[in-house]
């Protein structure tokens, strides 16, 4: 496996955590003595990289969310924290920080991989920016999970659109409506010209929907049409995931791929409803025809897509 495949499996695997847990308590239950006795195998160091993109903007990759990173001579900002171990890797190497504080620091979702670690860089940012629908969805999430004592939130929230001048770039968050969450955003450093779209973009894989947080299946396909529509064609994006063959980068097209995908969810669903198909078998499908790229053994979400298009279709 080559560099970049292992850092994107890595972030994979760190977003099918529950997966993860449930396999290992099943195995648990069936080991036996001679196997318990065997030395335990250190878990793989977690690869990192600072991948430059463009005009003092980039990329970091470890385990969680792409996050996003803004240095000039006059301003500091980060998009997304993804999780405690990780950020402090973050906030040690960051090229050209010398020690600054950010002037934000922005999640672009509620969800752990990305907000995981908010506590770390507190002490190191002025504000954190998030929708204003992301505090509440993350207590929620958090509440649920029980880890609401290693929680941060956002401090400055907005409902539609943040923008501020930070040094010699323009940085703009905006929540262009329902989608994966009730509470993503979009963030552009206009000047740079690159887009970060947190997991409105999971890149030819199956993505993950988060129905209990308000997201929309309908939802997600207007929010990919619109900002295909919204920011520049020459920009580059970053994507929240990606399948290890594609990564965490691309272009505006990229967008309208996985719009095509979503729609032809929706469509493959309706179609068994239609013929009286029960959800359980129609959750059982194990790859969806014409989009072979997106298929990855493990998370294999194809019967979570498929269940909560089920629902998005039937709900009355």
């Amino acid at each position: 496996m080559n560099r970049r495949d292992f850092i994107v499996n890595s972030s994979l695997l760190a977003s099918a955590g529950l997966v993860a847990r449930a396999q290992s308590s099943a195995a648990a239950g069936s080991v036996t003595t001679s196997a318990a006795k065997a030395p335990a195998t250190a878990p793989a160091p977690t690869v990192t990289e600072f991948r430059p993109l463009r005009r003092g903007v980039g990329l970091f990759t470890a385990r969680g969310g792409t996050i996003g990173w803004l240095v000039n001579k006059d301003a500091l900002v980060a998009v997304d924290t993804q999780f405690a171990d990780t950020a402090a890797m973050f906030l040690a190497g960051l090229p050209g920080r010398d020690g600054r504080m950010f002037d934000a620091v922005i999640n672009t979702h509620h969800h752990a991989d990305h907000t995981g670690g908010n506590a770390v860089l507190k002490p190191s940012a002025k504000t954190i920016v998030a929708h204003a629908n992301v505090p509440k969805l993350q207590f929620a999430a958090a509440e649920k999970a029980n880890t609401l004592s290693k929680q941060v939130y956002a401090d400055t929230t907005f409902p539609e659109v943040w923008r501020r001048a930070l040094g010699d770039e323009i940085v703009t968050a905006q929540h262009h409506g329902v989608a994966h969450t009730s509470g993503d955003a979009i963030v552009f450093f206009e000047k740079a010209n690159v887009v970060h779209l947190g997991d409105l973009m999971f890149n030819r894989m199956y993505p993950f929907i988060d129905r209990g947080a308000g997201a929309s299946f309908r939802g997600w396909i207007k929010v990919l049409e619109e900002a295909a529509k919204t920011y520049p064609a020459d920009a580059i994006y970053v994507f929240g995931h990606g399948n290890p063959k594609f990564g965490v980068t691309g272009k505006r097209g990229d967008l309208l791929v996985l719009r095509d995908y979503i729609s032809g969810l929706l469509a493959h669903v309706e179609k068994q409803i239609a013929a009286g198909e029960p959800k359980e078998k129609i959750v059982a499908l194990a790859n969806l025809a014409g989009f072979p790229d997106f298929h990855l053994p493990l998370p294999n979400r194809l019967g979570m897509n498929l269940g909560a298009a089920f629902d998005e279709l039937t709900r009355k």
